[in-house]
């Protein structure tokens, strides 16, 4: 994640501690009291069912349950071995994570095990009712997707009335005090819709915006033509910028991301150095506390039966199985050739991100993504918008 209310108008976010360590807050324990600074993020796609049928879910989530799915008790282990291992985070995904009828007992077991819980939605289910139960039980924000406004996020979600009941899910949140955050992945149908999604989250009152580059996995492996050109992605990062500073200016602080493109980290800073230099030099040395891509690293995910992956968006390749093994003993282990290049891909990657002058601020962005396009896990990164000379690669 690049947090441009950071790097642009120094808006400190609740995950700061963990994106910046020391730089994000003065003391990481009082934030997360379970964490090893080492240890990942986890995201759980608990369930893969989902009553929408999202065109770009990288889960493929459908309307059943695989027979395998963890049950309860499984879960709870599974979860108190992440305690034990310090993960600092769990992040409840599906598919649509509120189907699981167990979802508030585990939130709120996690919570009592010291890890910080994340509730990932599409938003239709949250009566007033289902966001007392998510406050009750102890999640710390409530991510919900749009993908735009009215019609737009309909045809993407594929079901009339998903948007209405989305920002009604919203708003019970919001009317409890639980933090939301708008998720919004872009791509070449909706981008035009960004600055629609600015003053939703403005006249709502939503907390954080995370804007999500399009990854090509699950359903949305053969999308990559919908994506957005270099070109238009550069525009796109430009005005989420503007946009962002904008509310800051206004007094309205609000959190916004950008998400799977590390390049907009380089982009930013190339693009302080010219306007700001003072600003770019803590730009930059918050980039390079970060490291860019970290999966397999700092985030990794578990799937509904328990398999393990480099992230969410890997789910065609396990590590191994939290039934037969504790996740911290699976995630440590490099005997595997994938978990192995991805602790140290620097010498592994090649083409452009190889010679890449900022390497160090990015580690080779999306390994998924260049696998989907290349078919070479250490391909460059076919979404890497920066040009030749901004790498570094021309004089």
């Amino acid at each position: 994640m690049i947090s441009i209310s950071r790097l642009l108008c120094n808006v400190v976010g609740p995950g700061d501690a963990l994106r910046y360590g020391t730089q994000g807050q003065a003391n990481l324990k009082a934030a997360y009291p379970a964490t090893n600074s080492q240890r990942p993020i986890v995201v759980w796609n608990c369930t893969r069912r989902c009553n929408l049928h999202c065109i770009h879910c990288y889960s493929s989530a459908g309307n059943q349950d695989s027979p395998e799915v963890l049950n309860t008790k499984q879960a709870k282990s599974f979860i108190h071995d992440l305690a034990d291992f310090g993960a600092p985070v769990l992040l409840f995904s599906g598919g649509e994570p509120l189907l699981r009828k167990d979802i508030f007992e585990l939130a709120s077991f996690a919570r009592e095990q010291g890890i910080r819980t994340v509730l990932s939605s599409n938003g239709t289910l949250i009566t007033k009712e289902v966001a007392k139960k998510i406050r009750d039980a102890g999640f710390a924000e409530t991510g919900i997707s749009l993908d735009g406004i009215g019609k737009k996020n309909d045809q993407f979600r594929g079901k009339k009335g998903a948007y209405e009941a989305a920002l009604n899910g919203i708003r019970n949140c919001i009317t409890l005090g639980q933090r939301v955050s708008l998720r919004f992945t872009i791509t070449h149908s909706n981008y035009l819709e960004i600055p629609a999604i600015f003053d939703l989250a403005e006249r709502e009152g939503i907390d954080r915006i995370c804007f999500y580059h399009l990854v090509y996995a699950g359903r949305a492996s053969g999308l990559s033509g919908d994506d957005l050109s270099h070109s238009d992605t550069r525009a796109v990062v430009d005005l989420i910028c503007e946009r962002t500073v904008d509310l800051y200016q206004r007094g309205f602080p609000k959190e916004v991301l950008t998400v799977d493109n590390h390049a907009d980290g380089v982009y930013l800073y190339l693009k302080l150095k010219r306007q700001d230099p003072e600003r770019a030099e803590k730009a930059l040395a918050l980039l390079q506390t970060n490291g860019g891509n970290n999966s397999g690293i700092l985030i990794g995910a578990v799937d509904d039966v328990g398999n393990v992956h480099a992230d969410q968006f890997w789910q065609h390749y396990s590590f191994g199985n939290i039934r037969q093994r504790k996740f911290g003993d699976i995630w440590m282990d490099t005997s595997d050739p994938l978990m192995h290049g991805l602790k140290d891909r620097k010498g592994l990657l090649r083409g452009r991100c190889a010679k890449c002058h900022y390497l160090n601020l990015c580690n080779g962005n999306l390994r998924v993504r260049a696998e989907a396009v290349f078919g070479d896990v250490w391909a460059e990164d076919p979404a890497c918008y920066l040009t030749d000379t901004e790498i570094g690669l021309v004089q």
